[in-house]
């Protein structure tokens, strides 16, 4: 049986920058210095501007593993990556290899943390809280074929191969009203 790779889906065209899930990720994780997921704005101020959520990616081949002299990671049989803090003596090494900004240290312990995934939420049959939380339906849990080969001309993207999805914001549609007429044309 081949392992599968769960991974977030974000819809461009949905996320509305509410940061709904950067607030459910802070709250299911208390003891996290800040909250594992971020919204950004994306787009130049113009009609095309779109909101992007960004978290831990859990990457196929994942930097943060390769990199820490204490092995505080795992990848599991799902496809999600751990950290395990009580092996963690704090170097930084995850920080700088992350291509995508994951882990950070956390002020008060000075280890390293990151998105887990809500794992004992996924253990309960859940969906991690931001996913659960997004009002927009804008971010998703999905699986991933693990041989999948869509990966873009980045080298950084087909080396690490974040398990992240992105659907292209569509151009919206708009109905206007022409000067002068109302809404029925007269």
């Amino acid at each position: 049986m081949k392992p599968h790779q769960l991974g977030f889906e974000v819809d461009l065209s949905k996320c509305v920058g509410c940061r709904a899930c950067e607030l459910a990720c802070a709250r299911q994780h208390p003891e996290a210095d800040g909250s594992f997921r971020h919204v950004e704005r994306v787009g130049d101020g113009t009609r095309s501007q779109a909101f992007l959520t960004l978290g831990c990616n859990h990457c196929a081949s994942p930097e943060c593993i390769r990199v820490c002299p204490e092995n505080c990671y795992d990848k599991l049989r799902n496809g999600v990556v751990i950290h395990h803090s009580e092996r963690c003596i704090g170097c930084e090494r995850c920080v700088g290899a992350c291509p995508y900004g994951a882990p950070h240290i956390n002020a008060k312990t000075g280890k390293a943390e990151k998105c887990d995934f809500c794992l004992d939420r996924l253990k309960e049959g859940k969906k991690p809280t931001c996913v659960e939380l997004c009002p927009a339906g804008a971010l998703k849990m999905i699986t991933l074929d693990e041989e999948r080969t869509d990966c873009s001309g980045d080298p950084l993207v087909r080396y690490t191969r974040p398990s992240m999805r992105f659907i292209e914001a569509r151009e919206p549609v708009c109905f206007w009203r022409k000067e002068g007429k109302n809404i029925h044309g007269k």
